[in-house]
């Protein structure tokens, strides 16, 4: 039974990919870390994901190689992870290896105790030495070595880290002082790091940095400073034309390996997508960029048309690599366009997609529109759409990349929280569709005894659910009552909360862990409100406790809001600038914003409303007076004389009832500065 690779058995796409490798690989499962107690060998770590190009280049390299292979099987037991189907094991050994001195990565190779407790680790490793690298079977025999002659070293090595690992975030706790003075100061000098011509940070690689880019709009917005509005404007607008986008298909690439947003790793995640249509949506609001609103809906279009899975749940990500290479599905040359398009349109379409002979990523061309970032004139674009559907078309008869069609609860409640508010800001009912039936997936195929799970594919649930699953998921709902009024989401909504406070919530430090108080099989329970690729669950909560709080006046949300940031109190006096969406969230703490409208013809002052940017702004908007009772946050808001009325507020205070659009425009734009 030890000498066979195990991977066939399970539903993750990822470890599917390797389940015919030479590699005697297991799964993470209390089986595997038996059998490294019974056998007394190290285990080796293998982290990655379906879409990871180094995953592939790596597997490729050495997991699909019997020579390596043998020196695996014969010093480790070797282990494999999907790090989208088990996050908070991701997290645990991705922090250790930060921990030492490393830059994190995916594939993440960790080197464990039979404890699977951590004490060596890096990335990727090439087979031969490289890149400044030694050879991975050198590497494998060197840790093999070292765990068996020197065990003093390796039992120091994992009580360091294992040390650290426990012991993030201690230090003194109190309510952080973040006024308005301290936070417009942090927001305007938070541009100081932003490429100024390009957007994004500084330098390269380049990747969409939501939590920072989220903070810098809502400071620009609240203190009416104009160059970190600019700031956030000119990464948009650089993202939304570069070759990070799929300017065909639509959607996202995860990041840009250079500075200037031309080449990706071309995996598209759902996460990514969703975060970079909510700020599009938003920044929209202000702005009325037809480029945002443009790549909004050709993103959307490409969820509906490639990402929706069996069940109605948003799938995770399609891969970076067709066909063996990276990109191949993507990029063209110059003589293909101009045997889809002709040689005349051939010729437009390589002026404004800076399509050449020569190509301009390894002898090909990822299509972009750099060079120009403006969009052409009403007829130039429907010229150019035209073309583009052309080439798409075309584009479907080549062998497509990947697809990793597992359903991921927390990427789908950062999707299905986008598409409610981008349904009615663009007046798109279907969106709204398709947020309620992933939702109902979640809620109702995700579920076991009352608690969500993690990860579904193939009828198969896998993983318990993080902290983040259900802060999302809360989002989620609460998005969708804001959008529908249907009372089951804040139900839901508020039976989630109190399971995240049951399994999550430190009880002596306070703040939500990463892992349940019952998940089994973590060496520690993580807790941090750090800034990463995807939302931290603490920031995401505070405004989801903010709403939830003035959506049904109980104080117990807010005291937990403020918990968090009593309890993170010391991370933030160290270092803010890495906590930027827990930073924005309190500004829903400290100023909660709510418009409320009465009444049944309210599509003027919803489009007023949904005409400026009110970021974390709670929005209600009822027919009638049948629902005045469901919310606090509606009582005694009435029409006036038959019209429908809107109510802005911060906290308990209202303003008098509004019926004129452009009044309601003209005090939306005075109140959210008003404080500040």
């Amino acid at each position: 039974m030890t000498g066979e690779n195990r991977l066939g058995r399970e539903t993750s796409p990822y470890l599917l990919q390797h389940h015919d490798n030479p590699v005697h690989w297991w799964a993470w499962s209390p089986e595997a870390l038996a059998e490294a107690k019974r056998t007394g060998k190290p285990i080796l770590l293998s982290v990655g994901y379906a879409a990871c190009h180094w995953c592939h280049v790596m597997a490729h390299e050495s997991f699909e190689d019997d020579a390596t292979a043998d020196v695996m099987n014969e010093l480790f037991v070797n282990i494999k992870v999907d790090r989208e189907e088990r996050p908070d094991i991701d997290a645990i050994y991705m922090s250790a290896l930060h921990h030492l001195g490393e830059q994190g990565g995916w594939p993440l190779t960790m080197f464990l105790d039979s404890d699977a407790k951590p004490f060596w680790g890096g990335t990727y490793f090439p087979k031969e030495q490289r890149f400044g690298k030694p050879a991975f079977t050198t590497v494998l025999r060197e840790v093999a070595r070292i765990h068996r002659d020197e065990p003093d070293k390796v039992r120091n090595n994992t009580e360091l880290l294992i040390d650290a690992l426990t012991s993030h975030g201690d230090g003194p706790q109190g309510r952080p002082v973040l006024s308005d003075t301290v936070l417009k100061d942090l927001t305007t000098r938070m541009v100081s790091a932003v490429d100024t011509s390009k957007g994004g940070l500084r330098g390269a690689p380049k990747f969409p940095q939501w939590s920072f880019f989220w903070l810098l709009w809502r400071g620009g917005i609240r203190y009416d400073v104009g160059m970190c509005r600019q700031a956030v404007e000119v990464t948009l607008t650089n993202i939304c034309q570069g070759g990070i986008y799929d300017h065909l298909g639509g959607g996202f690439a995860r990041y840009s390996v250079d500075d200037r947003w031309l080449a990706p790793h071309f995996e598209k995640m759902l996460y990514d997508n969703a975060l970079l249509v909510d700020l599009l949506t938003e920044v929209w609001r202000e702005t009325r960029n037809p480029l945002y609103k443009a790549r909004v809906e050709e993103t959307v279009a490409w969820l509906m048309r490639e990402m929706i899975a069996d069940g109605g749940g948003f799938a995770a990500s399609l891969d970076a690599d067709s066909e063996g290479e990276e990109g191949k599905f993507y990029v063209w040359t110059a003589a293909e366009i101009a045997d889809v398009l002709g040689a005349e349109d051939a010729r437009l379409f390589a002026h404004v997609y800076d399509v050449t002979p020569d190509g301009n990523w390894e002898g090909h061309t990822i299509l972009n529109r750099l060079s120009n970032l403006a969009l052409g004139s009403e007829g130039e674009e429907a010229k150019l759409a035209e073309l583009r559907d052309k080439l798409l078309a075309h584009r479907a008869s080549r062998i497509r990349p990947g697809w990793d069609d597992k359903v991921l609860a927390d990427w789908n409640g950062l999707m299905i929280a986008t598409l409610a508010r981008a349904a009615r800001v663009f007046d798109k009912p279907n969106w709204l569709a398709a947020a309620g039936r992933a939702f109902a997936f979640v809620e109702k195929q995700m579920t076991v005894d009352g608690r969500l799970m993690h990860a579904a594919r193939a009828g198969q649930l896998r993983a318990p659910a993080t902290a983040s699953d259900y802060a999302n998921m809360i989002w989620a709902a609460l998005r969708l009552y804001e959008a529908t009024n249907g009372a089951g989401y804040l139900k839901t909504a508020e039976a989630w909360n109190a399971i995240l406070g049951r399994h999550y919530w430190s009880a002596d430090r306070g703040g939500y862990h990463i892992s349940a108080d019952d998940t089994p099989d973590v060496i520690v329970r993580l807790r941090n409100a750090h800034d990463d690729a995807t939302p931290n669950a603490n920031g995401i909560m505070i405004s989801n406790l903010m709403a939830l709080h003035l959506l049904t006046g109980k104080a117990d949300y807010l005291t937990r809001a403020e918990a968090i940031t009593t309890a993170f109190s010391a991370d933030l006096a160290r270092n803010m600038i890495s906590h930027c969406g827990l930073v924005a969230s309190i500004f829903d703490l400290n100023t909660p914003q709510q418009v409320a409208i009465v009444g049944g013809d309210a599509k003027p002052l919803l489009a007023a409303l949904h005409g400026v940017s009110m970021p974390g702004v709670l929005e209600m908007a009822v027919p009638d007076t049948t629902y005045l009772d469901a919310s606090p946050l509606l009582q005694g808001k009435t029409p006036v004389d038959g019209k429908a009325a809107a109510y802005v507020c911060i906290g308990p205070k209202c303003s008098l009832p509004v019926t004129d659009a452009e009044t309601l425009t003209r005090l939306l734009r005075e109140q959210r500065t008003a404080l500040a």
